[in-house]
């Protein structure tokens, strides 16, 4: 018998239709004798419907109420699986975060968790029921209901099957598992059957947009196997674990386009100490997230200064880097929206040389122009025109023979 924690995304519980289904798999990993605990998120876009509906009726939004109104769909969805359950004669109980044993810190639309006292979803377990936990949430310790943030079941789940000592968590979602390069924009990509905690950790913080970073990350510091799976065709999909030493290990194991970053240049900043600390510094105030940057080399005592930030934030990062021009003795700032971030992934390229010179080779072969670069030793990382995306993806899948 196998304790495995499920998570089902938005889609998978998107309708009626769908969360049958959804307990049509339950009733079938129960008949072959497995324990299951169900992590289930909002139905569909009803995150995003609530959002929008906040905005309708308030400017102000305390963060106390955004997150009690929030956590809302995920406690609606799980109640709603339970019922499906219990008409397939199934025991069910639903539980919200603080019921599971979540406790978060007191930072609200993004909290993290604290410690999980998971004793009820265990006594649940022991008496032959499935546990279905409402998702990304959590109580605080002034006991006010947080939000996870956006992804957060995917931690939920992950931090339940470490607390529980699950044999594995599943992540069901609308793909059926973690790919090559984006299905959308490279027809041969493929699916991977297995990858390491370090490379999807690369692939989730340059734009793979599943699992969240976040449950990568504590799968990892606390070794929970995970298995990246659809909830549509239910096949086996990739399993994400330590890295294994192996004589033929890939070098490159992916290829991640992401275009929904942006740019701002900061030109002819004077290079004295302290320019870079207040331009960042103000940037993180705002709660602005830069990710690349680039200094070009002074000359005369002057250098433009260029990073990149979520398409989200640029206005804002635009707004802040202008009010501060005058005192870091900048001439002007300029965004750029039209970029695109295309980054190769591999544990293989640490003992491999010329990843980069091929990279960089297959770009420049078919007229695409960099405009910065950043690496970490598994990852490569290009800024690109965001009209070049789809051409630079699949070159570089073609010149690394991903498809194979």
């Amino acid at each position: 018998m196998a304790l495995i924690i499920q998570k089902f995304g938005g889609t998978s519980v998107t309708d009626a239709d769908r969360i049958r289904e959804v307990a049509d798999h339950i009733h079938r990993c129960k008949q072959r004798g497995d324990q299951i605990v169900l992590v289930i998120s909002a139905m569909g876009k009803e995150t995003d419907e609530l959002l929008t509906l906040a905005a309708a009726v308030s400017t102000t939004q305390p963060g106390r109420e955004r997150d009690m109104l929030i956590t809302t769909g995920e406690r609606k969805a799980c109640a709603l699986v339970c019922m499906a359950l219990h008409d397939m004669n199934i025991p069910a109980d639903s539980f919200t975060g603080s019921q599971a044993g979540f406790v978060t810190d007191t930072n609200h639309g993004n909290a993290k968790i604290l410690k999980i006292n998971p004793n009820r979803i265990q006594a649940a377990l022991n008496a032959d029921r499935v546990p279905v936990v409402a998702g990304s949430q959590g109580v605080s310790t002034a006991n006010d209901v947080t939000f996870l943030g956006r992804g957060g079941s995917d931690t939920t789940a992950v931090a339940l099957a470490s607390s529980l000592k699950a044999d594995a968590c599943e992540l069901y979602t609308d793909v059926s598992g973690v790919f090559t390069t984006d299905p959308r924009m490279c027809s041969n990509a493929r699916k991977l059957t297995n990858i390491s905690f370090d490379e999807l950790l690369e692939m989730t913080a340059v734009g793979c947009p599943k699992p969240a970073m976040r449950s990568v990350e504590v799968a990892q510091n606390y070794g929970v196997k995970l298995h990246i799976r659809s909830a549509f065709t239910w096949e086996q999909g990739t399993w994400v674990g330590k890295e294994e030493a192996s004589m033929e290990q890939p070098i490159i194991r992916s290829v991640i386009p992401d275009t929904s970053e942006a740019k701002i240049t900061v030109n002819r900043v004077a290079d004295r100490p302290g320019v870079a600390a207040a331009l960042f510094r103000e940037l993180a105030n705002a709660g602005v997230n830069v990710d690349m940057i680039v200094q070009n080399a002074s000359a005369d005592g002057i250098t433009d200064i260029s990073f990149t930030v979520p398409e989200t934030d640029v206005k804002l990062a635009h707004e802040i880097t202008q009010k501060l021009a005058t005192s870091i003795g900048a001439t002007n700032v300029t965004a750029d929206p039209e970029i695109a971030r295309i980054s190769l992934i591999g544990a293989g390229m640490k003992s491999h040389p010329g990843v980069a010179a091929t990279m960089f080779e297959t770009l420049s072969n078919n007229q695409i122009n960099i405009e910065m670069i950043s690496t970490s030793p598994i990852r490569i990382s290009c800024i690109i025109r965001q009209c070049d995306a789809v051409a630079a993806t699949q070159a570089l899948h073609d010149a690394f023979e991903l498809a194979q």
